[in-house]
């Protein structure tokens, strides 16, 4: 299994490193932001991405989205400290294959990554019951897409500053202090989010909805 790692703690990528080569596994490559990770997913075709969710540029939910969209043999496992439900399930629904906590035991977590391998979800027996219950509730109990909280808080912000009038990628990324690339991953990911084709039906639909007020001048 050749394995990446994504995660902006070099201290933890090296430990994660020597804990994997010391089972065998073959760590090809790390990645400190999300960008990275996309980026290294595409030239390097790891097996596994061992995916953290809190990182720069990209956060590790976009960069699962995307991974998961252009490279579908490519296993996306979320590796996070965070037992947040709604990350696990947008997590799931991003396409991650599985999503393990950072205190498991060395043990538990070899075994997931076993049976990832082999095709089989990795999550552990309480995270599972917690997806099948939500998989299981009525739709109407589902947070629809327009509900500001799917977006993550770099997405707000960037919606909230094309909404006040600060709409070129040069002047997003200058405000944000971010590449021009990495603005265009983010507003493509809130038009893909609020199901709007583009910027000018992007702030008309957060007007409508009330999910950021306007500030005149772009301030």
């Amino acid at each position: 299994m050749k394995i990446l790692i994504a995660d902006d703690h070099a201290l933890f990528r090296d430990s994660l490193r020597s804990l994997l080569e010391a089972r065998g596994y073959k760590v090809i490559g790390e990645a400190k932001n999300g960008r990275e990770a996309i980026e290294l997913a595409r030239s390097l075709r790891p097996s596994v991405v061992l995916m953290d969710l809190t990182m720069p540029e990209v956060d590790g939910l976009a960069a699962t989205r995307t991974i998961c969209a252009e490279l579908p043999e490519v296993k996306v496992a979320v590796l996070t400290a965070s037992d947040d439900d709604a990350k696990l399930f947008e997590a799931i629904k991003a396409g991650a294959q599985g999503y393990l906590l950072k205190d498991l035991e060395a043990a538990s977590f070899f075994a997931l990554l076993e049976g990832l391998e082999r095709g089989e979800p990795a999550l552990s027996p309480a995270l599972a019951r917690k997806v099948l219950a939500e998989l299981a509730r009525p739709a109407s109990t589902h947070k629809e897409v327009e509900d500001p909280d799917a977006l993550t808080e770099r997405e707000r912000e960037v919606l909230e500053l094309m909404v006040s009038g600060v709409t070129s990628n040069r002047k997003l990324a200058k405000q944000l202090g971010v590449s021009e690339n990495t603005v265009k991953f983010h507003v493509r990911n809130i038009l893909d989010k609020l199901h709007v084709h583009n910027r000018a039906q992007v702030v008309g639909f957060a007007l409508r909805k009330g999910m950021v007020s306007p500030q005149p001048d772009g301030k």
